[in-house]
C-alpha cells in the first residue's frame, strides 16, 4: 500500500498559507501536469490527481480543518478516498478549471489567459520545400521578475479579498435564484494588493524581447500557420499564456514555380536539339539533372522526373519536377547559319511535298 504524501508538501505551500496562496499554488501544478500537456504520461497523471486530491481539501475549511488535526487518517474515517483518474478530478471540479483556462459560463475569473499573438516570417522558395529552423525575435508580456508575477511589491504578498474570500466572485439571490457576479472589490482577482510593484505597477506583467527557435517543416506554403503553444502574452492573475501563431510568407523563385506538391521548370531549347533530342542538364532544388530530350520534341514537352518535387507536410512521398521544353527560334542568323538553314529548307521542302504532305516535317516537327 503507498503512503500519501502531506498535501502541504505536494502544493510547496505551508500550513499558514491562505486559500489565495493554495489556489495559485494549485493552479501552478495543474497547468504543468495537464493530461492535455503530457498525453499518455501516467507519472504526470498521478501528479495531477496528487494535486487535485490535496486542493481539494485544503481549499475545503472543514476537510482542511481535520487533516490538520488527524492527517490522512481523519479524511478516510469521514468516508473521502480521493480520485481515481484524471476523469473524476474534471468532474469533481468542473467550477476550479473554468477558472483556470477560461471556459464555461457564468461567472468572471481572476485567472485569464493571455493573449494569443501573430508573427508574419518571409522564407525562401527552397526552405519552404526542405523545411529549416529559424531564429525569431518578437515582444511579448511576460510575468513581471521583480515581483514574479503577484503584483505585489517584493517582500509583500497579495492579500485574500475579504468581500469574496478569494474566490472572485460574489453570490446575490434574486428570488429562487442566485446569481454569481464578478467582486467589486478585487475585480475577479481574488485577492488585493495594498502595496503594487513599482516595476509593472501592481500589474504583475512586463514587456521583453522573445527570442525563439522555431522549426518549419518541409511543405509549407504561403498562408500556413505554425502555433507554438504558450509562446503568446502571459497570462493575468496566474493564468495561462497566449499562443504564438507563426504565418508564413514563401518568397518566388527566379527559376522555378510550384503547383501544388510539383515543382515546375521552363527550359528554353534550341530547334536543333528538339529536332534531333539532345540529353540537357536543367536545374533541380538538389543540383543539375541530365535528362533526355526526345527527337522531334514538340514546343510545351513535359519530362516529368518523379520525387524531386515538394514533400506532402501531412503524408508521405514528393510531388515531381516537370521540365517544360520551351523551343526557341534564334532572332538573328550569321551568314553560315542563314546559309545551313536555307539548305534546310530545300531539302525539307522537297521531302514535304513528297507523301501527301507526310514527310520530314511532319515526322520531326508533327506538322499536319
Amino acid at each position: 500500500m503507498s503512503i500519501k504524501r502531506d498535501y502541504y508538501e505536494i502544493l510547496s505551500v505551508s500550513k499558514t498559507s491562505n486559500h489565495t496562496e493554495i489556489k495559485r499554488a494549485y493552479r501552478k501544478l495543474a497547468l504543468e501536469y495537464h493530461p492535455d500537456r503530457n498525453p499518455g504520461d501516467e507519472k504526470a497523471e498521478d501528479m495531477f490527481k496528487e494535486a487535485a486530491e490535496a486542493y481539494e481539501v485544503l481549499s475545503d475549511q472543514q476537510k482542511r480543518g481535520t487533516y490538520d488535526r488527524f492527517g490522512h487518517q481523519g479524511l478516510s474515517g469521514q468516508g473521502y478516498s480521493g480520485f481515481q483518474d484524471a476523469g473524476d478530478v474534471f468532474s469533481n471540479f468542473s467550477s476550479i478549471f473554468e477558472d483556470f483556462f477560461g471556459f464555461g459560463g457564468g461567472g468572471s475569473s481572476g485567472a485569464r489567459r493571455g493573449s494569443d499573438l501573430r508573427y508574419d516570417l518571409e522564407i525562401e522558395f527552397e526552405e519552404a520545400v526542405f523545411g529549416i529552423e529559424k531564429e525569431i525575435e518578437y515582444q511579448k508580456s511576460n510575468d513581471c521578475e521583480t515581483c514574479d508575477g503577484s503584483g505585489a511589491k517584493p517582500g509583500t504578498k497579495p492579500k485574500e479579498c475579504s468581500t469574496c474570500g478569494g474566490v472572485g466572485q460574489v453570490r446575490r439571490s434574486q428570488g429562487f435564484f442566485s446569481v454569481a457576479t464578478t467582486c467589486p472589490s478585487c475585480r475577479g482577482a481574488g485577492a488585493v494588493i495594498s502595496d503594487p510593484c513599482t516595476s509593472c505597477k501592481g500589474k504583475g506583467i512586463s514587456h521583453k524581447t522573445k527570442t525563439l527557435q522555431v522549426k518549419i517543416p518541409g511543405g509549407v506554403d504561403t498562408g500556413v500557420r505554425l502555433r507554438v503553444t504558450g509562446e503568446g502574452d502571459a497570462g493575468g492573475s496566474g493564468g495561462p499564456s497566449g499562443d504564438l501563431y507563426v504565418v508564413l510568407h514563401v518568397k518566388e523563385s527566379e527559376k522555378f514555380e510550384r503547383e501544388e506538391h510539383n515543382i515546375i521548370l521552363n527550359q528554353a531549347i534550341g530547334m536543333a536539339q528538339a529536332a534531333l533530342g539532345c540529353e540537357i542538364k536543367v536545374p533541380t532544388l538538389e543540383g543539375e539533372k541530365a535528362i533526355e530530350v526526345a527527337p522531334g520534341s514538340q514546343h510545351g514537352t513535359q519530362i516529368r522526373l518523379s520525387g524531386l518535387g515538394v514533400p506532402m507536410l501531412r503524408g508521405l512521398g514528393r510531388g515531381d519536377f516537370v521540365v517544360i521544353l520551351n523551343v526557341v527560334t534564334p532572332r538573328k542568323l550569321n551568314k553560315t547559319q542563314r546559309e545551313a538553314l536555307e539548305k534546310f529548307a530545300e531539302v525539307f521542302e522537297e521531302d514535304y511535298s513528297k507523301d501527301h504532305h507526310k514527310g520530314f516535317f511532319h515526322r520531326v516537327f508533327g506538322g499536319d
